[in-house]
């Protein structure tokens, strides 16, 4: 392929320069991105459109629009496809490490602490699960509004939560999201998209089509070759990858994914594995980073990369292989039915996880609730950044332990 079909102008800088200033750029939003999904996308239009103009306003709209759509990090999958377009393929994989890395190795030092002490009883590692609890309550607020306004989303929401918490297996959320998908199809078959714009994105649909085929391929045959060949690392990247591959609507969604493969597998205990997720909260950049945490508990470092790199896999291969297809796909009223009901499965999903494991795990006492309650009214109604929630509830879970 050729360079000037993959790498939209550097502004006469070389390759090596453009790379460098990518991984640069990325590192400092990696250090300083936090609050969540959202609040990334706001330090990316600040830091990639305001300040550099690395692309336009319109191109930014239309970047975010495809990584909404598609499964994976969205916010993640933002920064790749700026990557991209500033320094090429190679672009979006500096792009995603800069990003990525400093929270993946704050958390994996996490996790480190937790296997060489025996804190997992403490009373702020217990504080931490009620974190998550008033963590993902926000998170179940804020999509249902967004996702499910009106009766039939929330049909579909509801009935999902209720399958899911009585057929707890990793493939009924699976089948729950394409069943959703299908109704989608049907109920909202004469659904449109007004005010499309058009994405500009030089890269070659057959490499496109090659790395669309390579995430279905892995999808196939990783469950194949795990079965066949029971070893630690390649049961480590089946599980990741799925995960990773699965999750629609927001980095949320992949707690209940990523506890099914986990905890019953006894990979890592209930208990550790909310810890984890309440202090996956505090530290910057996607919340896909709890990978490196369980991959650490799992597998020790060797683990925290295989785990890491096998859960932002299917985002990167998403990314790549949609974005010269985005312009047609999205102006589809069927591609776009079956995205509004998929969305809908998601908040049940997610409804589900906040009862189960969350709430059943976290609020034990009526104390529990209580400090959940102002944890949620912090997050919500006060707006405070979740890393000094997470802090907060840390706090509180210490008090309740002395009480």
């Amino acid at each position: 392929m050729e360079a000037d079909e993959q790498v939209v102008s550097v502004e006469q800088k070389g390759k090596a320069g453009a790379l460098l200033e990518v991984l640069v750029v990325s590192a400092k939003l990696g250090l300083t991105s936090f609050g969540g999904p959202i609040a990334h996308l706001g330090y990316f239009h600040n830091e990639y459109i305001r300040r550099r103009k690395w692309i336009d306003e319109r191109s930014y709209a239309d970047l975010v629009a495809l990584c909404q759509f598609l499964p994976g990090p969205a916010s993640s999958q933002v920064g790749i496809g700026i990557g991209v377009m500033r320094a090429g393929v190679l672009g979006g994989v500096v792009a995603w490490l800069g990003f990525t890395l400093p929270s993946v190795l704050a958390l994996v030092a996490f996790a480190l602490v937790l296997q060489g002490y025996d804190i997992a009883s403490a009373g702020w590692i217990h504080g931490l699960k009620i974190v998550a609890v008033a963590i993902v309550a926000q998170a179940v607020l804020g999509m249902g509004h967004k996702l499910t306004p009106d009766r039939e989303r929330v049909t579909i929401a509801v009935i999902t939560a209720v399958i899911t918490l009585s057929w707890q297996t990793a493939y009924s959320q699976i089948l729950m999201i394409a069943a959703a998908g299908l109704a989608g199809i049907w109920l909202y078959r004469h659904h449109t998209a007004e005010g499309l714009t058009t994405l500009h994105i030089p890269i070659r649909r057959s490499f496109a089509m090659g790395c669309l085929a390579l995430f279905v391929g892995l999808l196939v045959a990783l469950p194949l070759l795990r079965g066949s060949a029971e070893t630690g690392g390649l049961a480590i990247v089946d599980s990741f990858y799925r995960s990773g591959a699965l999750v629609f609507g927001g980095g949320h969604v992949v707690l209940p994914l990523l506890e099914q493969e986990v905890v019953p597998t006894g990979w890592v205990s209930q208990a550790d594995f909310l810890a984890g997720y309440g202090a996956t909260q505090a530290v910057p950049g996607p919340l896909f980073t709890f990978a490196g945490y369980l991959g650490a508990m799992t597998g020790g470092i060797s683990g925290a990369i295989i785990a890491t790199l096998a859960i932002f896999l299917p985002a990167f291969l998403l990314v790549i292989g949609a974005l010269p297809f985005w312009n047609s796909l999205r102006r589809s009223p069927k591609i776009q039915g079956a995205l509004v009901g998929i969305n809908a499965a998601v908040v049940g999903i997610l409804l589900a996880a906040l009862y189960d494991p969350l709430w059943t795990t976290a609020i034990l006492e009526p104390m529990d609730f209580a400090l959940a309650v102002i944890l949620f009214v912090m997050l919500v109604f006060w707006k405070l950044p979740p890393w000094m929630v997470v802090i907060a509830g840390a706090a509180g879970g210490m008090v309740l332990g002395v009480l």
